[in-house]
């Protein structure tokens, strides 16, 4: 069966990603035999796939072409992007689309409420693009979903994985003081590599947010999420994990970078089970209270099941 799923179902009156023309290609490398998913048909996948579009809303499973998306959405798990499909940075290992995005739609807190509330979902994710063309970086709109989710859907818990708020004083507080369960913000790879793979962030600023967050909440969980298979090392991997521990970071997510087209950025190594099993087991001994690591490890995969086994660790 195939491994790399593309799910796009949105007709674009543009390329998704105008910046990565005129960069080299880089051919997909054949995955190995230990990264494979089924394609999605299961009938459950087919009903949150249409009340996806009922409500209108846009989900990372489908603009980051996840690979888990036929198992999440069969088990009505699926993570919700707010604030549009068009991300103002240019990330070279991200698929989704890089332009200037429209205006904010005041009713999507509600719609996403709703879907969270029909889906009965235990634990749901919100996530969304970079909106640097906006004074606070969507942070209102963030807190609106949250507290539209609560008032929807008062059983369900919340966890937001943010962008970096770069340049946004004030925007991280206004997420956090909305209450979500967990914050979530992926450093997403080790800081050499930041110039090539997130050019438009900084590592200490996406470090500062995370220790930040633990300050002025200390009884939310903290998250965040790393590639592998960029070029990083062994030893620049662990002293991210002591970056993220001395932040006071609770949970680790490590995955295995799949390059999305021939214009992203080439995966320069497939990590082995085994070496995922060794990253783990390394996190866990400096103290991270939850880790999940494997090829096919996403922020958002078995967030619900995790949720319940970080919470346990208290």
């Amino acid at each position: 069966m195939a491994t790399h799923l593309v799910v796009d179902h949105r007709q674009r009156s543009s390329p998704r990603h105008p910046e990565k023309a005129n960069r080299p290609d880089h051919p997909i490398q054949r995955k190995p035999a230990w990264i494979r998913v089924k394609a999605p048909n299961h009938p459950v996948y087919h009903q949150t796939r249409a009340l996806m579009r009922e409500n209108r809303l846009t989900t990372v499973c489908e603009e980051a072409a996840c690979p888990n998306i036929g198992e999440c959405w069969a088990h009505r798990h699926a993570t919700m992007m707010i604030m549009g499909d068009t991300c103002t940075r240019a990330c070279s290992f991200c698929n989704v689309a890089t332009g200037m995005p429209g205006p904010l739609d005041p009713d999507e807190p509600r719609r996403v409420a709703d879907a969270v509330a029909k889906l009965g979902l235990r634990h749901v994710v919100v996530t969304s693009v970079d909106r640097d063309d906006l004074a606070d970086g969507g942070a209102a709109h963030f807190a609106a979903t949250i507290a539209a989710i609560h008032s929807a859907a008062p059983d369900t818990t919340v966890e937001v994985l943010t962008p970096d708020f770069l340049r946004k004083p004030g925007a991280m507080e206004i997420v956090a003081d909305a209450h979500p369960d967990v914050f979530n913000h992926n450093l997403e790879t080790v800081p050499r590599l930041y110039p090539t793979i997130r050019p438009g962030a900084r590592y200490y600023q996406s470090l500062r947010l995370l220790d930040q967050v633990k300050r002025r909440t200390p009884k939310v969980f903290t998250k965040s999420g790393l590639m592998v298979g960029l070029g990083e090392s062994r030893t620049e991997i662990m002293q991210v994990m002591d970056d993220l521990r001395i932040a006071d970071v609770d949970f680790l997510t490590i995955g295995q970078y799949l390059q999305p087209t021939i214009k992203h950025a080439a995966v320069e190594a497939f990590i082995t089970p085994e070496e995922f099993a060794e990253y783990a087991a390394l996190a866990r001994a400096k103290g991270f209270r939850l880790v999940s690591a494997s090829p096919l490890t996403r922020s958002s995969y078995h967030a619900d099941e995790d949720f319940a086994a970080l919470r346990a660790t208290r």
